[in-house]
């Protein structure tokens, strides 16, 4: 029997579907150990391992046993993470936090010893270390942009002589990276490069994260100085002035609400960009899972593109060892 073919349509894209080999040669995103930042909870206490209700798969670990939390994260490739602490005791201007006996500043100091290859980056902020749960000092109930100001100055530092590689920021406060910039200036750190978090949106799905670090306000919310989820040229605006101060990244956060503005972001600067997939966007995926509803992994990794593709160059993610293993089998 002799086929007949059409000579329409010429062009035929799904050639270049046709099977796996030549899908992979012209596929336009990948995901890479490179692209991966491992979050890390670390929390007062003794010989702790504790899972986060909210987020299966994510622990919170005590100071003794988070470097081995971090040579796994090692061992499968991963070679950055960023520290998120819960002290033992707050008050109202999170003084753990430039405490040289702070709950990060022995953790870097540990993970400086035990694991000293991992590229180790601090978030910097207040919300887990004050007792009213808000991101700076406050005043008549309004954090105070200025006075939290003085404090960050002192927060990086403090970081930085204890071993971190890298700041982030993430109170979203006006000037911040400007001030972080001459802190660690004017003490010698010149070479501690500034990831801030300058698109950083008053969102819905942080609440696992606020479980896990214990960080919720205790009063209001943080609308005054987070982003109004319905803002885009703000987001723009917020980033530009970021560049300006002396940031050497930018983050947008959320990531998969958000994806328009890390493609604005990414046309729009020349600094590397950063996506934060957050706890909410995991957690979700997780539950899904669990319940039959979604192919987890595909999911898990059809999420994490969206974020290359829409331009960002590397990803915090809860789910960094589940794909790092996954790159590692040759499964990704």
């Amino acid at each position: 029997m002799v086929r007949v073919v059409s000579e329409f349509p010429k062009h035929r894209p799904r050639r270049l579907r046709r099977n796996e080999n030549i899908r992979s040669l012209v596929r336009e995103n990948h995901l890479t150990l490179d692209d991966l930042i491992y979050p890390i909870f670390i929390r007062y206490g003794e010989n702790m391992v504790e899972e986060v209700p909210s987020m299966p798969g994510v622990y919170r670990y005590s100071v003794d046993r988070v470097a081995d939390a971090v040579k796994e994260a090692r061992d499968l490739g991963i070679k950055a993470v960023i520290l998120f602490g819960i002290p033992e005791h707050k008050d109202e201007v999170g003084s753990d936090t430039w405490s040289d006996e702070g709950i990060i500043q022995r953790t870097l100091r540990v993970l400086k010893k035990e694991v000293p290859e991992m590229y180790l980056i601090t978030d910097v902020c207040f919300c887990e270390y004050t007792s009213h749960g808000h991101c700076g000092v406050l005043h008549d109930h309004e954090v105070d942009n200025d006075a939290t100001l003085e404090n960050l100055k002192k927060q990086v530092v403090s970081h930085a002589e204890n071993g971190a590689d890298m700041v982030a920021p993430s109170g979203m406060m006006d000037g911040m990276v400007r001030a972080i910039r001459e802190a660690l200036d004017s003490a010698g750190y010149t070479h501690i490069p500034i990831m801030a978090y300058s698109a950083k949106f008053a969102s819905a799905f942080y609440g696992p994260f606020r479980d896990a670090a214990e960080s919720a306000p205790s009063f209001g919310d943080r609308r005054s100085y987070q982003m109004d989820p319905a803002n885009s040229r703000e987001a723009l605006k917020e980033v530009l002035l970021d560049v300006q101060e002396g940031a050497d990244i930018v983050m947008v956060k959320p990531a998969l609400a958000y994806l328009d503005i890390i493609y604005k972001v990414k046309e729009h600067t020349l600094l590397p960009v950063c996506a934060y997939n957050v706890s909410g966007e995991y957690s979700m995926v997780k539950a899904a899972g669990k319940l039959g509803w979604i192919d987890e992994k595909k999911v898990m990794v059809e999420t994490l593109l969206s974020m290359k593709r829409a331009g960002a160059d590397m990803i915090i993610t809860y789910f960094a060892k589940e794909v790092a293993q996954m790159i590692n089998k040759g499964e990704l």
